[in-house]
């Protein structure tokens, strides 16, 4: 058995398998009966403590089932999918679920209705691709789930090479927590197979500079050797990663192990996560103050994906104070006013 199968078969289903040090004060197993838990060694081995940023994000808490504010489909994905695994919210793309299983089970998952529970079968599968085939307004595809890279080679194999045999398809996308959450998995074999479906990018979820480890870096590093163009895709947290020094500081570092920064999400209104909602204005906030204080490479689109389908929308920061006969009147990231004439 392959080193990352082998890890995933130790993952923790059962909040009594957690050790003793991490074990919530209060009883979870009302939580963990409605959205399962699965923490797989590795991130486990990154938790240091109760309560840490790791530990939040993996840990169920009991205000997961005492939240009567979020909805389990925010974004209205199953009235937009015209095919059992697809989501067609655009009109030249499509996300593609191809897993319901991931290394490890986010808490604040904006699929938490779904993730962990029956697998994906494999008749849906090929429906789904034949769906992508008679629509020829489809031109980008995005591998999402769960986690695609949780399929066995074989099997990611197979679907990525029937969609490179449809004609209209010019891009394949993977959304992934992989390199994060089981970097084991990146191994010289699924690389040379990445390798061959190119033009194909890759977007992994990091949220917190704990993440990014030696391992971790490794393996965007294999991918990124390997001619696959890496983005980010972190989600703004309360708590966790809520700050500026925080975003920064992981920005900056992803961009060291050659991951583009793209995304960063304001949290879906999904039941049982609103323990992690931030207002708006701290986002905008958090890009506002990266602004001229870090290279733009290390600047992330800070995105809301609107409740009830409407896609996503970029929030940014106004530097515009006014405008005269001459001009307009900005302020630069310092809060100086300038004056762009007109031409």
């Amino acid at each position: 058995m392959e080193l990352w199968k082998r890890i995933l078969s130790r993952s923790i289903q059962i909040p009594s398998e957690l050790p003793e040090p991490l074990i919530p004060e209060k009883d979870i197993k009302t939580v963990t009966d409605r959205y399962p838990i699965k923490i797989n060694p590795y991130i486990l081995s990154l938790i240091k403590r109760k309560n840490d940023p790791i530990y939040r994000q993996f840990i169920p808490e009991l205000k997961e089932i005492e939240d009567y504010k979020g909805f389990e489909d925010p974004l209205k994905e199953e009235e937009m999918s015209p095919a059992p695994c697809i989501i067609k919210r655009y009109p030249d793309r499509v996300v593609f679920l191809v897993s319901s299983q991931c290394a490890s089970y986010c808490r604040f998952c904006n699929r938490k209705r779904m993730v962990g529970r029956s697998k994906i079968r494999y008749n849906d599968i090929i429906d789904s691709i034949s769906y992508i085939r008679s629509d020829r307004s489809i031109r980008d595809v995005l591998l999402s789930g769960g986690d695609p890279l949780i399929l066995s080679d074989r099997d990611l194999f197979n679907i990525l090479t029937r969609l490179r045999e449809i004609p209209h398809v010019e891009i394949i996308r993977i959304g992934t927590r992989i390199p994060c959450s089981l970097p084991q998995r990146i191994t010289q074999e699924l690389v040379k197979m990445l390798k061959g479906f190119h033009p194909l990018y890759i977007n992994i979820h990091f949220n917190h500079p704990s993440e990014i480890t030696l391992q971790s870096s490794r393996a965007c590093n294999m991918l990124a050797d390997a001619g696959i163009p890496l983005g980010s895709q972190s989600v703004l947290l309360r708590g966790i990663n809520d700050d500026h020094h925080t975003i920064k500081r992981l920005m900056q570092m992803l961009l060291k192990i050659r991951v583009r920064p793209y995304y960063l999400f304001q949290a879906d209104r999904v039941k049982g996560t609103s323990h992690f909602w931030t207002p708006l204005e701290k986002g905008i906030e958090i890009i506002k103050s990266l602004i001229g204080h870090t290279s733009g490479l290390c600047i992330p689109h800070f995105v809301v994906d609107l409740p009830g389908g409407g896609g996503k929308v970029p929030l940014i920061p106004q530097f515009l104070l006014s405008k005269d006969r001459d001009g307009l009147v900005f302020k630069n990231y310092q809060g100086n006013p300038h004056h762009y004439p007109f031409p």
